[in-house]
């Protein structure tokens, strides 16, 4: 694996933010705890918390830090290493900044910078906003491009500049499924330098062909050992394993994206018993109907979750 790609693994999971049952507005500690050694014992290289998946448009930045401490205590406690990437994207320079410090200061490894939403800024926008912040933290960023929920998009000239100029700028989640984008940058950037990862579960074996080195991942809170088993028959050539393993999970991966992000995730791991299904508003809870199709998937997981 290219010597960038080492630093956070293949598979860095989104984690959820667990809520307690029938209180949205607090925070779970307990479960989070519990969502963690569940996550670094089935296959998870990295954890992000304070991402999409873990509701951060409705976490205060005071919560947020409270979770990094939590996670980080977790981790310390079960003996893991684990690295923590600290979701501190805004569509405010200054309040990203100001986040990637507090994040820094209180022990975490990484940082995940989405795109400003809303505010639509050109490239040359763009481009100072993530330099002002490369500049303003010592940890490794990953540029997180996703126009489906910021209507812009990172150009790829843009990310190279930006790599090329800050050492810390490491690494790409792409989330606009452009597998062009993924083999321009893959052609211009050294993977020992600069690392890709696919931002979406279902093409991560597609976007792996072109030069991806992995997944953030959402299912892998569920299969993240059948994961890691279909890059790493991928990466041995093996084709025609890892396509079978990406057909068995696909079902999951579709399953969990019926509804905004992470409504089906939360109730999935209630299912399984990880935590409550409880979202904040704007999310609401799956309607009867869906809750009964998402069980039916997720009732199938043993048979096929873990590395043979």
């Amino acid at each position: 694996m290219p010597k960038e790609a080492d630093r956070f693994g293949q598979i860095i999971t989104a984690m959820a933010t667990p809520f307690k049952e029938g209180s949205k507005h607090e925070i779970d500690l307990e479960a989070t705890e519990k969502l963690v050694e569940h996550l670094v014992t089935t296959g998870s290289d990295a954890l992000i918390i304070s991402g999409t998946t873990g509701e951060s448009p409705t976490l205060t930045h005071d919560e947020e830090v409270e979770l990094l401490k939590c996670v980080k205590n977790k981790l310390k406690s079960l003996g893991k290493t684990t690295p923590i990437i600290f979701g501190a994207g805004s569509n405010s320079t200054q309040t990203a900044i100001k986040m990637s410090k507090l994040a820094e200061d209180n022990g975490a490894d990484g940082l995940l910078i989405v795109t400003p939403y809303y505010n639509k800024p050109n490239q040359k926008g763009l481009k100072e906003h993530f330099s002002l912040i490369a500049k303003s933290t010592k940890l490794p960023i990953i540029l997180y491009n996703v126009p489906g929920r910021c209507i812009i998009s990172l150009k790829p000239e843009t990310i190279i500049e930006l790599a090329n100029e800050h050492s810390n700028i490491v690494s790409l989640k792409e989330a606009s499924n452009n597998l062009d984008l993924i083999s321009t940058l893959r052609g211009s950037l050294n993977p020992e330098e600069f690392s890709i990862y696919s931002g979406d579960d279902s093409l991560t074996l597609p976007m792996m062909s072109v030069g991806a080195d992995g997944v953030i991942s959402v299912a892998s809170h569920f299969v993240g050992k059948k994961m890691q088993e279909m890059i790493k028959e991928f990466k041995n050539g093996n084709n025609t394993k890892a396509q079978e393993i990406h057909l068995k999970l696909f079902p999951l991966f579709d399953s969990l994206f019926t509804e905004p992000n992470p409504t089906c995730v939360k109730e999935a791991l209630k299912m399984i018993g990880l935590c409550s299904a409880e979202l904040r508003e704007p999310l609401v809870a799956l309607s009867n109907e869906q809750r009964a199709e998402l069980e039916k998937i997720i009732k199938v997981l043993p048979s096929f979750s873990s590395v043979n």
